[in-house]
């Protein structure tokens, strides 16, 4: 069979029809991320990639929290640190790193573009009226029906009875805290009267007041980073710390702080008494452990305000114009006296040692002497020695010591001598605990087959080639201090707090709508009874029978 002459198949090119999608554009491919940022989904994600990102924080050190650790974390790992600490990872500042602000901002961003369109919406609807009644009520939730029989009576009094059950139900819903609106809708030439109610708003708005406290907690946050101060101060006993920003060993501050707020105050380290679990407390397991740390400190204030004893615990702050000092670190501050070869005393100091073993106090420190140190030749030497402090000294089986007890019952000094150059002229800052002896000879120790130097409190012994002596006076305690000044600390945790409200209101809050509907019918009035949940409510059907049972009560 022929097909006719202008028959087309579509295989030809005028037979296809293509659909082309139109180009977007720059401002079209804005639009879509902006859309994109501001969804709920992509909120969720960037809320959860912040938590993983402050998973770091919480592993490594933080130069504004843990400024010994990471000295500490640099020692140990001299090889892994630098990578660590190279931009853009910043392992050691997590919080203030270029990826973990630029999740921050985007969260930030995204908040604002999903919380302002809802807050918008949720305003409307809370102001508005309850929605339609449905025209087939059957299909809704818990639907059920009481059918009023009264053959004899008349339409108009079939339409009064329908009136009074249904403003009966308003009044009934209005109690159990519904807003109501009764609706008249003819249908077929039958009038139907209904009440529409709804409960439930404060659902939307705990949602909206939980995403509003998390905007607050971020702002709090971003504002608390410009304007907060964080130093850490080291204080043997006896030492005396003022709160200038000269003072401390190390400050982490806002960029928009500013030092001239510090108040004026000083506070001097009395004594840190540390009390230990002995074998007279019954737990022989826990023998040598802390029991607890206590700081004896005498505050001054500027002027004739005086002095006052304060006492400071771990987890237990002073507080003092506000601002929380917190006892962070402990460790033991040999007193060294070092001498030249005329007699001269060049350095005279108690050096801080940080604990390698925080169970027995076995402590690694430096001490560093750039000047007044002269050699047979009279040239000037710079001497660094670097030793260990054992609280409670013991012998291992291969002949190195150790401490076994964390208190002084057998302290001894163990120093390394290097002579050259300690390197604090190239003007590269160095850390006070870690000696660079790259350029510098090691005259005693294992690596020369030198005994190192052996000293007990009282103690005085030579210094290697006639350089002079060196005289190991006591071992006090030094504790680590850290002062913290934030503002917006009180902001944070009202937000925090009426986030965790608001979570709490929107979940426990259950957004219902609920109608009552009277359909005359040839014999009576057909009471319908349906509700219909925003979300999961498992009481839904239950509400819906307990408002008919207590309906057919009234009618």
């Amino acid at each position: 069979m022929s097909r006719p002459s202008d028959y087309d198949d579509g295989s030809g090119a005028g037979g296809r029809v293509v659909a082309e999608s139109p180009e977007l554009g720059l401002k079209g491919w804005l639009r879509w991320f902006w859309r994109q940022l501001t969804s709920m989904r992509v909120a969720l994600i960037l809320l959860l990639l912040l938590a993983v990102a402050a998973i770091p924080g919480s592993l490594l050190p933080q130069r504004g929290a843990d400024p010994n650790g990471v000295v500490q974390y640099e020692q140990d790992h001299p090889e892994l640190f630098p990578i660590l600490d190279a931009f853009p990872i910043q392992a050691f500042d997590v919080y203030g790193s270029v990826w973990f602000s630029a999740i921050y901002l985007l969260l930030f961003i995204s908040l604002i573009g999903c919380v302002l369109p809802r807050i918008a919406h949720h305003w409307k609807a809370w102001r508005g009226t309850p929605p339609k009644t449905p025209a087939r009520l059957a299909r809704m939730a818990g639907y059920q029906e009481l059918r009023i029989s009264n053959p004899s009576a008349t339409s108009e009094e079939r339409e009064e009875f329908a009136e009074r059950a249904v403003s009966e139900a308003a009044a009934l819903l209005r109690r159990q805290r519904y807003r109501t609106e009764i609706q008249r809708v003819t249908r077929r030439g039958t009038t139907e009267i209904s009440v529409s109610a709804e409960r439930g708003y404060l659902r939307e708005t705990g949602n909206l007041i939980f995403h509003v406290a998390l905007l607050g907690v971020l702002v709090s946050v971003g504002i608390g980073g410009a304007v907060k101060f964080n130093g850490q101060k080291v204080l043997v006993e006896g030492d005396t710390l003022i709160n200038q920003l000269i003072d401390y060993d190390t400050v982490n501050s806002g960029r928009s702080f500013d030092d001239a707020s510090l108040e004026s105050f000083g506070l001097r380290l009395d004594s840190l008494d540390v009390s230990y679990n002995t074998p007279d407390d019954g737990n022989v397991d826990a023998i040598g452990l802390v029991k607890e740390y206590v700081a004896n400190m005498t505050l001054m204030g500027p002027g004739d305000d005086g002095t006052s004893q304060e006492v400071i615990r771990v987890n237990d702050p002073l507080r003092v114009h506000g601002s929380p000092i917190y006892l962070i670190a402990n460790g033991y501050a040999p007193t060294l006296t070092i001498a030249n070869s005329e007699g001269t005393v060049v350095y005279e100091e108690s050096m801080p040692f940080i604990p390698q073993d925080n169970l027995n106090m076995t402590s690694l420190g430096v001490v560093k002497v750039p000047h007044g140190i002269v050699d047979d030749s009279g040239a000037d030497v710079q001497l660094g020695l670097r030793g260990f402090f054992y609280p409670t000294k013991a012998d291992l089986d291969t002949g190195a010591y150790t401490s076994v007890y964390p208190d002084l019952e057998n302290p001894v000094l163990t120093l390394d001598v290097f002579a050259g150059d300690l390197g604090i002229d190239d003007g590269v800052p160095q850390s006070v605990y870690a000696l660079d002896t790259s350029k510098m000879e090691q005259l005693t120790g294992r690596a020369v087959d030198v005994d190192s130097i052996e000293l007990r409190p009282g103690e005085t012994a030579e210094l290697p080639d006639g350089l002079g002596t060196i005289t190991f006076s006591a071992a006090p305690r030094y504790a680590s201090f850290d002062v913290m000044r934030d503002p917006t600390q009180v902001w944070v945790l009202v937000f925090a707090l009426a986030a965790l409200g608001g979570l709490l209101w929107s979940l426990f809050v259950p957004r219902r709508r609920m109608w009552v509907k009277a359909v005359p019918a040839d014999d009576g009035v057909v009471l319908q009874y349906a509700a219909l949940a925003r979300g999961d409510d498992p009481a839904l059907e239950r509400a819906v029978t307990e408002l008919r049972d207590r309906h057919r009560e009234r009618v």
